[in-house]
């Protein structure tokens, strides 16, 4: 090892196990380390070379560090050695003037306090011998310089360090106040970001620079006293920067030599080391009431997981137990009709058995407002003057917000009507509304406006091409920020309090405007209000618009005859109760529990005269079935028996839509009508 270039860790620590312990996490780091016996040794060591030095507080105090202070103030002008001082705990400049007497000393010290992490140590020695490597070769560019202008001109642009020649600019008081780039080296558009900088004032290209930056470079300019500082520049992007600074030529030109280096990676990585040592040092102080406070925030977190796996298990569930409970309800309603026509004309038998068939009417409602949250429900839509509705619905939204909320209407002029619900946007609307008001829980006023619009455009997408009205509620309370926002349909995300909301309302919401052709937006900002917008489509864009099936009255019902129909149900009780019912209207039934078996026996069977099919089936669907059928069989009539509301985009011509439950006369209907198209299509 050439001793001038040596990055030989020297260290000074005579009392107690630090000196083994910075050795050996040193020497497993890979850096040379000699431990020395005394200051006197280590002034030896110094003279013949070193990367850095680590010593401890108590070895220098008392001593006579005469000796060492002339060593360190003869260095040549390229080396400003590093030193790591161990203190103890609040032992550094920060948390104790009396350091600055080593910071005079040393020049170029690290503070390290006890107790110290090993990465710290590693840390801050691995950094010390990069500065002390960079010194090396300002050295070794600082002797060139002095070769020759051509050697010092390769060499001052190879070094990764940015450097500069700065030229300072004084006011009339003498004050420094600015300075103008002599030279610069490639690296110093890397480092500092500063481009075409010779020529040029510090002012012109950054007019916001810090005014320590002056103070430090004229106090160099003027005193030709070398520093060593790590700083930090705002104003050039939130850098840190590690800079040695010189005065070079006549004093009186009043120019500094500037070498610096991009840290900010490293004063982050101290920074987050520091902050953890904290962290870790104030949980040893309270440790106790740290437990304490995990703890009930454990029992709090389990309990919150536990009330969001519920709810989410609900929100999964909602629309597909629907189904199974309407093939229940299919099961019961079937039973219980064939049996009111079989058992003896007894009252108190028959009023038990609609008393049962009123119970499962009433659990098929209550499906409709599962299908609800899980938009699927089947809408009543028809045309609607959506002024005339809100001002029909104002005095009941008003009497149910209260005084404080008043309401403010306002509609553009000559509105066209939309098909929509009555009932489900009314509900839509007094929704909105109520949570506008606890938006505002001091009150406000909340306004409805209707405006019409051509969609999609630059603000509205996911809606085809066409007219829309959008009927918006407005309010001016707290906001919601991005992320409730993004969040704010989805089903059960509520930020109320517990028991003051579901989370399903924006959810239905929007379920309701996407079944209707249109889409649902919200625009809000904390302290801006929101504005919720409900924007459906013009009658007039609605020619195929999807609408219930409306069975025609019995008295108009065709004779159909004996029919051979076959049905097809995954769920072994409704297709037993379904091939009931039809045997009772007295058709010839063939069964099938699955697509696949149902296409067989088209195959076989080829006198069948009507297909009534399930819809959500494993492996084969009903309209996935209708497909195949319609190569087979394009003639054949197709009735779909399903308890969602909506079916895929043009299947509306194909098939008869029958909403389970169904009763035997809404099937005889069914029957009726299927079999009266395929006789008007003939």
């Amino acid at each position: 090892m050439i001793p001038h270039l040596s990055e030989s860790a020297l260290v000074l620590a005579p009392h107690g196990r630090d000196a083994g312990i910075a050795a050996a996490v040193l020497t497993e780091a890979e850096v040379r380390t000699v431990v020395c016996d005394s200051l006197a040794e280590l002034q030896r060591r110094l003279q013949r070379g070193a990367g850095f030095a680590l010593l401890t507080e108590e070895s220098l105090r008392g001593a006579d560090l005469r000796a060492l202070s002339g060593w360190i103030r003869s260095q040549a002008e390229w080396s400003d050695f590093p030193f790591v001082l161990v203190t103890h705990r609040g032992g550094g400049l920060e948390r104790n003037p009396s350091a600055k007497r080593f910071l005079d000393l040393l020049g170029n010290v690290t503070f390290l306090e006890r107790p110290f992490h090993p990465t710290t140590l590693v840390s801050l020695a691995q950094s010390a011998l990069r500065g002390r490597r960079r010194q090396y070769e300002a050295r070794a560019r600082l002797e060139a310089l002095h070769r020759g202008a051509e050697k010092y001109r390769s060499l001052f642009e190879s070094i990764d360090a940015g450097f500069c020649i700065i030229q300072m600019i004084y006011d009339d008081a003498g004050r420094p106040i600015d300075y103008v780039f002599l030279e610069t080296n490639p690296a110093f558009e890397k480092q500092s970001g500063l481009v075409d900088a010779v020529g040029r004032s510090m002012r012109a290209l950054v007019p916001a620079h810090e005014r320590k930056w002056f103070d430090i470079y004229g106090e160099v300019a003027a005193t030709g006293n070398k520093v060593r500082f790590e700083e930090h520049a705002e104003a050039l992007g939130n850098i840190w920067y590690d800079v040695y600074a010189f005065r070079v030529g006549d004093p009186s030109a009043q120019q500094v030599a500037v070498l610096f280096n991009n840290i900010s990676a490293r004063r982050e990585m101290e920074q987050a080391l520091r902050e953890n040592e904290d962290r870790l040092r104030r949980l040893n102080e309270t440790l106790e009431a740290r437990v304490t406070e995990r703890t009930a925030e454990l029992a709090t977190t389990e309990n919150a997981l536990r009330q969001s796996q519920k709810l989410e298990a609900i929100g999964q569930l909602t629309g597909g137990v629907a189904h199974d409970f309407n093939n229940l309800l299919m099961a019961i309603m079937s039973s219980l009709a064939l049996l009111r026509r079989r058992v003896p004309d007894h009252p108190t038998v028959h009023r038990l058995i609609d008393n049962a068939l009123q119970g499962a009417e009433r659990g098929a409602a209550l499906t409709q407002r599962m299908l609800a949250f899980a938009r699927r429900q089947d809408l009543a839509a028809e045309r609607l003057d959506v002024p005339e509705l809100v001002n029909d619905l104002a005095e009941l939204v008003g009497r149910t917000l209260g005084p404080a909320w008043p309401l403010e209407l306002h509609f553009t002029a000559d509105l066209p009507a939309v098909f929509a619900d009555t009932n489900q946007l009314e509900m839509a609307l007094l929704n909105l509304a109520v949570n506008a008001r606890d938006a505002m829980p001091g009150g406000g006023t909340i306004r409805i406006t209707a405006e019409k619009r051509e969609l999609p455009d630059a603000d509205i997408a996911g809606v085809h091409s066409g007219t829309y009205i959008g009927l918006s509620v407005i309010d001016t309370g707290h906001g919601m920020d991005s992320t409730t926002l993004e969040r704010a349909t989805e089903p059960f995300f509520t930020t109320k309090g517990v028991g003051k909301g579901t989370g399903l309302g924006l959810s239905m919401i929007h379920g309701l405007a996407r079944q209707l052709g249109g889409t649902f937006t919200l625009k809000s900002a904390p302290g801006e209000g929101t504005t919720a917008t409900l924007w459906l489509p013009v009658a007039a864009g609605l020619a195929g618009e999807q609408r219930p099936v409306s069975p025609p009255p019995a008295d108009a019902e065709p004779a159909v005859g004996r029919l051979k129909v076959l049905a097809v149900d995954d769920d072994s009780l409704v297709l037993l109760n379904t091939s009931a019912l039809l045997d009772d209207l007295g058709h010839h039934v063939l069964e099938a529990s699955s697509g696949g078996e149902a296409l067989k026996l088209i195959q076989r069977h080829p006198d069948i005269d009507l297909l009534i099919t399930d819809q959500a089936m494993p492996n084969m669907t009903g309209t996935q079935l209708v497909e195949h059928v319609a190569d087979l069989r394009p003639a054949l009539p197709v009735i779909l028996a399903t308890g969602y509301g909506e079916v895929p985009p043009g299947f509306e011509d194909r098939i008869i839509k029958l909403g389970k439950p169904f009763s035997q006369k809404l099937l005889k209907q069914a029957v009726a009508k299927a079999i009266g198209r395929t006789h008007a299509e003939t």
